[in-house]
């Protein structure tokens, strides 16, 4: 298998969590920085979890590069409780080690990150060389502990929004690299 670049990209700042919580002021700003960012990338294709903050995050881009954004539900960000957790924190970075370990109608780090690492090899198998994948915090560090194992709680912790890490690989071997440097 020759190389593969998979941009992972974390959504810009939202106005919240829900599905449907829009890009903020800023988030708007950086997804602009972002499509300047990625327009020399020779990205062949985008897949994008189906939340707003996603798909507003890449659509400059997209429109820029004439590319179609596949929306792809299995990039959604992992639902770690169905109840309201006021230390959510300490929750999640329970779940970071025990993989095992799932709350009340949430998913375990090992299920979540299985349903992307789905994606990554359909990609590795078939997809185009040079793919940009939109997705979210969460998700994003579990799609790079699978490259990485060294990948965790205190990765996702120095996240920013956006984020962009590109992992290489010849499908044995792989390289992770935060590339992304813009802050404001």
């Amino acid at each position: 298998m020759h190389l593969k670049h998979l941009y992972i990209i974390r959504h810009c700042s939202a106005v919240g969590q829900s599905p449907d919580a829009p890009l903020t002021a800023k988030g708007v700003h950086l997804a602009d920085k972002l499509s300047n960012y990625l327009i020399d990338k020779s990205i062949e294709s985008i897949i994008c979890s189906p939340y707003v903050r996603a798909r507003q995050t890449i659509e400059t881009f997209a429109e820029r590069s004439s590319i179609s954004i596949r929306v792809e539900p299995r990039l959604v960000e992992r639902v770690l409780s169905e109840r309201n957790l006021n230390d959510w924190k300490e929750c999640l970075k329970q779940t970071f080690e025990d993989f095992d370990l799932a709350f009340d109608g949430g998913e375990s780090s090992q299920t979540a990150m299985a349903r992307a690492v789905e994606i990554v090899q359909e990609i590795l198998w078939s997809g185009p060389d040079r793919v940009a994948m939109v997705t979210h915090g969460n998700l994003m560090t579990l799609i790079l502990k699978h490259f990485d194992t060294r990948f965790g709680f205190q990765d996702w912790e120095k996240l920013s929004n956006p984020d962009v890490f590109l992992v290489t690989t010849d499908g044995v071997r792989a390289t992770v690299e935060r590339t992304w440097t813009y802050s404001t």
